[in-house]
């Protein structure tokens, strides 16, 4: 937020903002539009672009504009130019329209974002996403894209992977070595599914799918495998440890962070990649923790001085992340610094499989991340190269094209895939340059 403030300022005094394009109107855009319109001087949030028309003029409604209606690029680059506030049902133009700096990218799908990322990528837009399902199944390849382009493809500050990636950053700059990255969760049931998440959904105006992709496991191994891919790291298991202290019982008291080192400590090595893994049960909740090591002794004893323990691991932690409050300081880091939050280092080190959340029959579509039909769970890419498991980013829109138990991985030859899909073009294309 330091240096972001003094030069949205700047950028506010010279009556030249940072202009912003966002694709998608649900929650959380709803609550980014109006973040950018109510409390971030220096930015201007100048159109949306939603398959739902009236979502998107809602989001504007939350300020009291009244946007204008456009079916056309070049309708949409007359308003922008005009300083009029629109919304359109085409991604893509609103994606290759001049006059904007940046995109956010807040959809949750996989296909249909694919197509608005990587057009505005090929319009020198910067790309700031709200989308780990995406960036966990194609990151790599997108980012290879922006670099081409010569602009920021990143992940968001507010949603867990950028607290991570923050923190991370903060702990190698004080001089230790990040050996694991964590996230903190309150549950993990991975047969949860839109039935059992509805009453929830409900209450807090959300989809019952996307509840129950945070429930089922599946949104946690898409952050934890782009903040591997945004490090290096790795993951000890398939599925990750995921100790559980709450033993089952959400109602159980919460234990400090602190004491679930132990349950990672035989499976760190400050020689090798790190991990990135997740605890149930801890506190504080809903926050990220990083674990760190050092080996100078004269830095241990200030580190003991400072409560942080006797090492050999200390645990870093941030207790909260503030989502859509915080997706403004990710577009002006971009924008302003050519900084990304959180972005694929090399190729792809961890990805996200489709597991069957029950025995699947043959021709049985698989619908939804926490759907009823499969559950993601976070792998090393090199297994899942060997074994050819379907990433659970691909596998949507897909059917079954022979009978899968329950609890099993699926893989390539057990789907039939739609055709000519982007995010399958997208996927091989990542496969053959970096594998």
């Amino acid at each position: 937020m330091i240096i972001i403030d003094t030069g949205l300022a700047k950028r506010q005094a010279e009556g030249n903002p940072i202009r912003v394009g966002m694709v998608g109107a649900g929650f959380q855009a709803s609550g980014i539009g109006l973040q950018i319109m109510t409390a971030t001087p220096g930015m201007k949030l100048c159109a949306i672009a939603n398959r739902n028309i009236p979502a998107a003029i809602s989001v504007f409604g939350q300020a009291g504009i009244d946007p204008v209606q456009c079916d056309t690029q070049e309708a949409l680059e007359t308003a922008i130019s005009a300083g009029r506030p629109a919304v359109t049902e085409d991604a893509v133009a609103l994606a290759r329209s001049g006059g904007l700096d940046a995109i956010i990218e807040v959809t949750g799908s996989v296909e249909f974002a694919a197509h608005a990322v990587v057009a505005a990528l090929e319009s020198g837009k910067h790309v700031i996403q709200m989308n780990a399902e995406l960036d966990g199944t194609v990151g790599p390849i997108l980012k290879k894209k922006a670099d081409a382009a010569g602009v920021i493809y990143t992940f968001s500050d507010g949603d867990q992977p950028g607290v991570q990636m923050n923190l991370h950053r903060f702990v190698a700059g004080l001089g230790l070595t990040p050996v694991l990255c964590g996230n903190i969760k309150g549950l993990h049931d991975p047969y949860r599914n839109p039935a059992t998440q509805e009453s929830f959904a409900k209450r807090w105006g959300q989809k019952p799918a996307m509840v129950a992709s945070f429930a089922d496991g599946t949104k946690i191994s898409f952050e934890q495998a782009i903040v591997a891919n945004g490090t290096d790291m790795q993951v000890a298991r398939r599925g990750m440890l995921g100790p559980d202290f709450s033993q089952g019982d959400p109602g159980a008291p919460l234990v400090p962070i602190e004491e679930t080192i132990s349950s990672f400590e035989p499976h760190l090595d400050p020689a090798g990649p790190g991990l990135v893994d997740y605890v149930v049960g801890a506190r504080p909740g809903p926050g990220v923790f990083v674990l760190g090591t050092l080996e100078n002794p004269r830095q241990k004893h200030y580190l003991e001085l400072y409560k942080m323990g006797k090492g050999p691991y200390y645990c870093f932690y941030t207790p909260y992340h503030l989502c859509h409050f915080e997706v403004p300081n990710s577009i002006a880091r971009a924008v302003l610094f050519n900084d990304a939050v959180l972005a694929p280092k090399h190729g792809p080190k961890v990805g996200v499989i489709a597991v069957a959340k029950k025995s699947l029959a043959v021709g049985e579509e698989i619908k939804d991340f926490g759907g009823f039909e499969v559950y993601g769970v976070a792998e090393n890419i090199e297994t899942i190269r060997q074994d050819r498991l379907l990433p659970v980013g691909l596998a949507l829109g897909c059917s079954l094209a022979k009978p899968v138990e329950k609890d099993t991985p699926l893989t390539f030859e057990d789907v039939q895939f739609p055709s000519d899909r982007l995010i399958d073009r997208l996927y091989a294309e990542q496969e053959h340059f970096f594998a």
